[in-house]
């Protein structure tokens, strides 16, 4: 029986073509992350180590893979290809893909409450003001921290709503891997026609889009 695929798309910085063609593959690494988010990394960390760990309850991770590789459904949700970058399209297996709703992140990210529905946020937000806690933002940090362990529990317990999809659309579903891997032969071009890598998962062909700051184009194939 053909394993079903499906198509994802993901901008990374354009030095992961060498990482392709020298390890065979493309992974995450947490310094990785904390580096994007710069100063205010450790924010956000807690975040992104509490999904990778749930994540790989879903799909199993390679031990070396520290974060998973964030990807979109479809091209009309992925960032655009900017100089020193490229935009991989990607055909993986469907059972390598972990779901999750984009729009639930920004409540593990910011790190408050994930209600089930309007019910719920109205039954939480009356929860608050039984215990007198004026907003639900200052567990970890701020006036609350280490006051309410059990309001912390409550709130990581409700991230794991993140994969509870209640609206299929391309703009709120994001669809993330822990690894690119090579078993593609790939052709990069400075500027292709859409800016747009292609690659195959387990077999054939990988087209390798790369803008170039001087507009022009150009294409070589890897070894």
């Amino acid at each position: 029986m053909e394993q079903k695929t499906v198509n994802l798309y993901t901008r990374q910085n354009d030095k992961t073509l060498y990482q392709l063609e020298r390890n065979g593959r493309i992974i995450n690494e947490r310094i990785y992350v904390e580096l994007h988010f710069g100063d205010i990394a450790p924010l956000f960390m807690e975040s992104y180590d509490w999904f990778t760990r749930e994540a790989a309850k879903k799909v199993a991770k390679p031990e070396d893979v520290k974060a998973p590789i964030w990807c979109s459904i479809s091209p009309d949700n992925c960032l655009k290809p900017i100089p020193d970058t490229v935009v991989y399209v990607l055909e993986v297996p469907q059972d390598q893909i972990i779901y999750f709703d984009d729009v639930k992140w920004d409540y593990v990210l910011n790190r408050i409450y994930l209600p089930k529905d309007d019910e719920d946020a109205a039954a939480y937000k009356r929860h608050l003001k039984e215990i007198g806690v004026e907003n639900g933002f200052e567990f970890f940090e701020g006036r609350y921290k280490g006051m309410f362990p059990e309001e912390v529990e409550r709130i990581r317990a409700s991230w794991k709503r993140v994969f509870e999809i209640d609206n299929w659309t391309i703009f709120n579903v994001c669809g993330n891997i822990w690894e690119i891997k090579k078993e593609c032969k790939a052709y990069r071009a400075a500027r292709g026609e859409r800016g747009l890598v292609h690659a195959r998962w387990n077999a054939g062909l990988a087209r390798i889009s790369r803008p170039h700051p001087s507009g022009g184009r150009a294409e070589y194939e890897a070894a």
